[in-house]
């Protein structure tokens, strides 16, 4: 009897042990799919589990938020957050289909959202001071928000040293936004152009700049500095969508534009590289122009 008891404690942790690694080859193979931009492919196949865990209903979340369903991204990733409640990521994802459902909800209901959304990116921030990308999000809320949903300036000054100890660009990148909130262009540019010297083959950090002399009205300057990015990678999605949606808002060069964008949407994307749609969308204005 002693021996038949072992035997099927044998085949039940092997069988235990092969579902783990099934379900490990299933999330696996989602995260591909969304890492492709594939949304609709990545959420059936991680649907079709059962009993998901925090890190598979993170990633179901983040499907339904990059095809706008924000409302159901958020019920996810609340679930996420319950199963693994010390887990950054899950917070600050869900302080991002919050602030979603604030841009895009009535006058009534738009504050609570921005509120949870704010609640959410600090709770991220608390659960791992390191997250850039949840203090990214944090800093612009609080520069954007008005006093009464938890922004201000001072609250955004707050958070400045916080990048410097994850990343010492990332520190002259804030810097450069809270001086552009403040109208102190010239400090906000010095800022911008220090963390091109260093890192001048980083292209976000250069279409960084030449966005920025772009909006003030620096057209020549600005050209030069895209010239810059295109000579670091020619074919990058950021500088694609950025130089195509300047000249747009610019109404110059539409040829040109029509051209990059063209080629960003035929490009593979990341995730956080993805606006195909408002691509599409654009390109379809201007050949209809």
């Amino acid at each position: 009897m002693k021996i038949q008891k072992y035997k099927g404690f044998a085949l039940f942790v092997v069988a235990t042990a092969w579902l783990s690694a099934a379900d490990s080859i299933a999330l696996e193979k989602a995260r591909i799919l969304y890492e492709k931009t594939d949304y609709p492919a990545s959420a059936k196949l991680l649907e079709a589990g059962k009993d998901l865990s925090g890190s598979e209903l993170n990633l179901l979340g983040r499907n339904y938020f990059m095809l706008g369903d924000y409302k159901k991204a958020t019920g996810l990733f609340e679930r996420a957050a319950q199963l693994e409640p010390r887990t950054s990521t899950h917070w600050h994802w869900l302080g991002r289909s919050f602030g979603r459902r604030a841009e895009l909800s009535s006058v009534l209901t738009a504050p609570g959202y921005a509120s949870k959304a704010r609640q959410n990116f600090e709770r991220a921030i608390e659960m791992d001071p390191r997250n850039l990308e949840a203090l990214s999000d944090l800093f612009e809320y609080y520069l954007q928000a008005p006093g009464f949903l938890g922004g201000g300036l001072d609250k955004a000054q707050g958070l400045i040293e916080k990048f410097g100890a994850v990343d010492a660009i990332e520190k002259h990148w804030a810097m450069a936004r809270l001086a552009e909130e403040k109208k102190d262009f010239h400090t906000a540019e010095a800022q911008l152009r220090r963390s091109v010297e260093l890192a001048p083959r980083q292209i976000g950090r250069v279409v960084d700049l030449a966005m920025f002399l772009a909006k003030r009205g620096r057209t020549q300057e600005s050209d030069s500095v895209f010239e810059q990015a295109r000579g670091i990678e020619p074919n990058h999605p950021t500088y694609l969508w950025q130089r195509a949606s300047i000249l747009i808002e610019q109404k110059r060069n539409l040829p040109e534009a029509k051209q990059l964008l063209e080629k960003y949407v035929s490009s593979k994307l990341q995730p956080d590289e993805d606006h195909k749609e408002e691509a599409r969308k654009l390109l379809a204005k201007i050949q209809g122009a």
